[in-house]
């Protein structure tokens, strides 16, 4: 039988063949070349070939503690629906809603129909639940659709959820998830339902995508760069995954190799792929490839020894067994060290044909290959060990309930029983430093970062590789000075030519930069610097995001760790309206015990004791966190906070809207389409937002001008920002500094050149622009307030993110000194409310009385 693949270059040499053979042997890394010569090694060849692949796996496993060991997940397979809007061209899996009807079965399978196939499976002790289904049905056939409204889903993405919740609930068997292609948000949706999900990645090579006759033509959730855009972000959002390959369907030896090397970079930067399936093509009748030959045996070893040796000795091979007619010993010897899913109730509905080895006979085959068999779950046994931020609080328990602790292995004894899929108890119990906002930079913390650092943020080296393009600066040649008679003129006319070479300005050209932007501030706001007294009120720094230039988020075990109760969010409050304050700025980490509706409680805490104080709270980041924590849309869980009473919302967690900066600045911080898509969202329910742009890290200056633009765009849409903040980077202790990949912070020129083009850039639509005084000091912002801000944002009273950062400005600023500060840039100033109006006589009595000072600082624990 001949092979599928073939090679670009008509094959390898014997001279290239044995080069690659001798570097494999002497553990020298391969490149993708040599792995494309490696993957056509047959006969003595393929054997030597194995047993150097075999090598590393036996290393692998010694390291994690389970030399000679073969696992396999025992599972129930649940096919949800076979309905997909793709069309792949050698599938079997997916039909039509007639042959369904015909058949006398629905368009999804019923949770009744579910909940069966898992207790009978509980029953027979396996753990897993695989779910699988097609890719977003609803998009191609309308009874799909027709089936989730009458049924309550708006997608089926919120089944799956619901489906799982179920199967937590009433079997105790784990979900693992197959849904396809999914979103960042998804990823949000169903991690709190799954301990683990999968999608193969199957291959690179977009000819099969693209191309007419290809094996994915017409399949749009099979294009490679979406399928990749999947696998970053599940780890971004700390998801166990399962991906892998399909070999033999047309691609070359090159392309196949070429896709072992992007599932490595992946699996290199987020440490996130649990699994890797080498799975061979198996042609079937009724399907547009079913006169393609099978992708033969030796394709497959060779296959999964060459993925042994790119992937190294931590990855988890796994090739199925019920695909190999038996020849287990084979691919033990070429380095695999799991055998997937087996389940003793389901077949294989993805290849139906060929049925799953009894475990015995496994446990046989492994033992003759001087192996032990050994059940796991379906999440791998170092993300149970590893624990958060890796499985949701909620999963624990479950997870628990069949984990070995020492192994993370299953527990063979461990029959599966239904508990309770809920919120952890005492979500709000006061935990933490006494002190933190006067002692964080003398007590607590030991050193300048984590003990995790080289872990919780995903691989350093692979964030440079991806960070020096996008710090390149680039060469401009647009005359300054005609943009600059241009931004006097008229700073709508503007172009992107002119408003990046004014970015770039320095000297004599920055310096009539400034005056033309602060000419423009006088005829847009007058004269007045105006300033809001309130309160910030962090109410945890518990958080495992995973932003890479925070040193606010901390571990629940961290010396610096704390966590505030409702009654003293609320007393806060209490005492910032006393001294004068119109508003409490509420934002804190992603507390992993923290439910969604945490945050409707700490609005309605803050109203019920405080009625008259405005409520600005809770950053896109936040509102995404709790709309998937409960299962809401992001505008129901708009509205539902507007009715706890929530008025405005931070518009940070913004940094830059250009996700080539994002995702070297953060792990698992919303993209940029869902930050615009929250804002905008919130403005469309009336409530308004600030907007923001840290900058002066991984980026240069095209970037600040892409993010003002989408904020102009978006203002022009909705008209509901209500500032622009600028916010430079303070580098002190953030990671990605200490890494040595971001810059130290922004000059004093960029500062110049960032206000005022924020100002001609967001004219006339955001009229008003705030420097912060907390990350510049009161010479800084009073240059800036020359440059074209006019506003100085709040006393904030008890400021803890910058300060944790290394900001050296203070956490507070009476009311005399914004004054100050507005005087020595020649300026009146004026207190206003969060919505730039007038603020009561009542309101300015009390802020003049207490100079807006607190009495005392109220502790984090009593």
């Amino acid at each position: 039988m001949t092979t599928s693949a073939t090679s670009g270059t008509g094959g390898p040499t014997e001279n290239s063949l044995r080069r690659a053979l001798r570097r494999a042997r002497d553990g020298v890394s391969l490149d993708a070349s040599e792995a494309a010569v490696l993957l056509q090694a047959r006969g003595e060849h393929l054997t030597d070939l194995s047993a150097s692949a075999a090598r590393v796996r036996d290393a692998g496993l010694d390291a994690a503690g389970r030399p000679g060991v073969i696992t396999y997940s025992k599972s129930v397979f649940v096919p949800l629906t076979r309905l997909c809007r793709d069309k792949c061209h050698y599938c079997t899996f997916v039909t039509v809603p007639g042959k369904l009807r015909r058949a006398g079965h629905g368009m999804f399978m019923s949770p009744d129909e579910v909940l069966d196939i898992a207790r009978k499976g509980a029953a027979l002790g396996c753990k897993e639940a695989l779910i699988t289904l097609g890719d977003k049905p609803e998009d191609r056939w309308p009874e799909a659709r027709e089936w989730l409204d009458a049924h309550g889903y708006d997608d089926t993405i919120a089944y799956v959820r619901a489906i799982s919740i179920r199967i937590l609930e009433e079997t105790g068997l784990l979900p693992h998830l197959n849904p396809g292609v999914l979103s960042w948000t998804d990823f949000q949706r169903l991690k709190p339902v799954a301990p683990s999900m999968g999608m193969m990645l199957e291959t690179t090579a977009t000819r099969l995508w693209s191309e007419p006759g290809g094996p994915h033509h017409g399949s749009p959730d099979k294009e490679p760069a979406v399928r990749l855009r999947v696998l970053e972000d599940a780890g971004r959002s700390s998801v166990p995954f399962t991906s892998g390959l399909l070999i033999g369907i047309g691609e070359t030896y090159e392309e196949r190799a070429e896709s072992l090397f992007a599932l490595r970079k992946v699996a290199r930067a987020h440490h996130g792929i649990q699994e890797l399936i080498i799975q061979n093509f198996r042609a079937k009748p009724d399907t547009a490839m079913r006169g393609m030959p099978d992708a033969e045996l030796d394709e497959l070893v060779a296959t999964v020894a060459v993925a042994r040796l790119v992937l190294g000795p931590t990855a988890c091979l796994q090739a199925p067994p019920n695909l190999v007619d038996a020849e287990y010993g084979r691919l033990i010897a070429a380095g695999v060290d799991d055998w997937g899913g087996v389940s003793p109730l389901t077949i294989d509905h993805v290849n139906p044909e060929r049925p799953w080895p009894q475990i015995e006979e496994l446990a046989e085959q492994s033992r003759a290959a001087g192996f032990e068999l050994r059940e796991r779950l379906c999440v791998y046994p170092e993300f149970v060990r590893r624990g958060e931020p890796w499985l949701d609080p909620r999963l624990r328990p479950h997870v628990a309930a069949l984990a070995d602790p020492e192994t993370g292995l299953a527990r063979p004894d461990a029959l599966p029983r239904g508990l309770p899929w809920q919120e952890p108890d005492e979500a709000f119990t006061a935990s933490g430093r006494t002190d933190l906002h006067r002692t964080v930079d003398t007590e607590g913390r030991t050193g300048d970062r984590r003990g995790d650092f080289d872990e919780v943020y995903g691989d350093w080296e692979a964030l440079r590789e991806a960070a020096a393009p996008g710090m390149v600066p680039e060469r401009i040649d647009t005359d300054a000075r005609e943009a600059l008679r241009t931004a006097a003129d008229d700073p709508t006319k503007l172009t992107d030519a002119q408003a990046l070479a004014l970015l770039h300005a320095d000297g004599p050209a920055l310096d009539a930069l400034c005056r033309v932007a602060d000419d423009v501030r006088k005829s847009a706001v007058g004269d007045d610097v105006t300033y809001i007294v309130t309160r910030n009120i962090n109410f945890t720094n518990v958080c495992y995001t995973g932003c890479r230039f925070c040193a606010f988020a901390q571990r629940r075990t961290d010396a610096d760790a704390y966590t505030l109760s409702l009654e003293q969010v609320a007393d806060r409050a209490a005492q910032a309206w006393d001294v004068g304050a119109v508003e409490v700025c509420m934002q804190g980490g992603i507390h992993p015990d923290l439910p969604g509706t945490a945050y409707f409680d700490i609005a309605r805490a803050v109203k019920e004791r405080v009625p008259g104080m405005h409520v600005h709270a809770f950053s896109p980041m936040e509102v995404v966190n709790g709309a998937t924590r409960t299962g809401l849309s992001v505008r129901e869980w708009l509205t539902s906070a507007k009715e706890a009473g929530l008025d405005t919302i931070p518009g940070t967690a913004a940094e830059i809207l250009d996700d080539e900066v994002r995702w070297i600045l953060t792990k698992g911080k919303l993209p940029a389409a869902t930050w615009i898509e929250v804002v905008e969202t919130a403005h469309e329910l009336g409530i308004r937002s600030s907007s923001t742009m840290m900058y002066g890290h991984v980026d240069q200056p095209r970037h600040w001008l892409g993010h003002l633009r989408t904020l102009a765009s978006v203002q022009q849409r909705t008209g509901g920002f209500t500032e622009f903040v600028t916010l430079p980077f303070v580098h002190t202790n953030a990671p990605v500094y200490l890494a040595g990949i971001a810059r130290p912070g922004p000059t004093v020129r960029d500062n110049r050149a960032v206000t005022a083009m924020a100002r001609l850039l967001l004219h006339p639509w955001i009229p008003n622009i705030q420097t912060s005084w907390v990350k510049l000091g009161a010479e800084g912002a009073a240059e800036m307030l020359r440059s074209g801000a006019n506003d100085l944002g709040g006393t904030l009273m008890e400021e803890t993110i910058s300060r944790m950062a290394g900001s050296s400005y203070g956490s507070y600023k009476s009311v005399k000194d914004l004054i100050e500060v507005a005087e020595a840039a020649g300026r009146p100033a004026q207190p206003r409310t969060t919505l730039s109006s007038k603020v009561p006589k009542e309101r300015r009595r009390a802020a003049e009385a207490s100079d807006g000072h607190l009495p005392e600082l109220l502790p984090v624990l009593d």
